[in-house]
């Protein structure tokens, strides 16, 4: 398979919200033009970003709603079940935790882990929340796929190094700092990534720096997601 872009992985997502809400509107078929004025991208994108994982329509008639849906589904491995835990559960991670849909694409909060003692043993949505020491016993005995972020930026550091610790192999950043991965110094070799991190995944949800970005782009709307150009009819 060809490489893939990161923004085009995140258009996917938008495909799939806008065939979700084509199927609840009863709406059967679609074409590349549609998907693409709903998503503010061109229909040369939308079909070069399905193209990376194969041929999903009929040329001149489009594509079936529930068919590329269900495509969308596999591809973005949401037909399979994630489970999650949450690492500080504030007002945040209580947000995150009690927020609806996630369950509709197979993700299964499993574990609620934070420090702060007035917080451990509360029950959140049916699960009690264990001291963050407990995290890697807690992965020896129950199967975990993610960990979500939700902790103040000066512990996020030592936090996501508690993860990889774990095991766990994607992290989901809501704190406002750059995760480092922890690296190992040898005399006389270049540093190294230490074992617990590699292979492991960050993505960083940083909601103030959207907001950043989001004034710029107010400021100057002629620099927003520049078209690209057509391909050939």
């Amino acid at each position: 398979m060809a490489e893939i872009p990161t923004a085009a992985i995140s258009r996917l997502v938008t495909y799939l919200r806008i065939l979700e809400q084509l199927e609840t509107q009863d709406i059967s078929r679609t074409s590349s033009s549609d998907l693409a004025e709903r998503a503010g991208v061109s229909a040369f994108q939308v079909r070069k970003d399905l193209a990376y994982f194969g041929r999903f329509g009929t040329r001149g008639m489009g594509y079936t709603v529930p068919i590329l849906k269900r495509e969308l589904v596999r591809v973005l491995g949401l037909n399979q079940t994630w489970n999650v835990v949450i690492v500080g559960v504030g007002r945040l991670g209580q947000a995150i935790a009690n927020y609806p849909g996630a369950s509709d694409y197979q993700f299964q909060y499993v574990g609620l882990f934070d420090v702060n003692p007035a917080l451990v043993g509360q029950q959140v949505r049916g699960l009690t929340v264990r001291h963050t020491d407990e995290l890697r016993d807690f992965t020896r005995h129950n199967t975990v796929d993610m960990g979500f972020l939700a902790v103040p930026p000066e512990h996020a550091q030592d936090a996501a190094q508690a993860l990889a610790d774990a095991g766990i192999k994607g992290i989901l950043n809501f704190a406002p700092v750059v995760i480092q991965p922890r690296t190992l110094e040898r005399s006389g070799h270049p540093q190294e990534i230490s074992d617990e991190w590699r292979g492991l995944i960050v993505e960083n949800i940083d909601f103030l720096a959207g907001m950043k970005r989001l004034a710029f782009y107010i400021l100057n709307p002629h620099l927003k997601d520049a078209p690209t150009p057509e391909d050939p009819a």
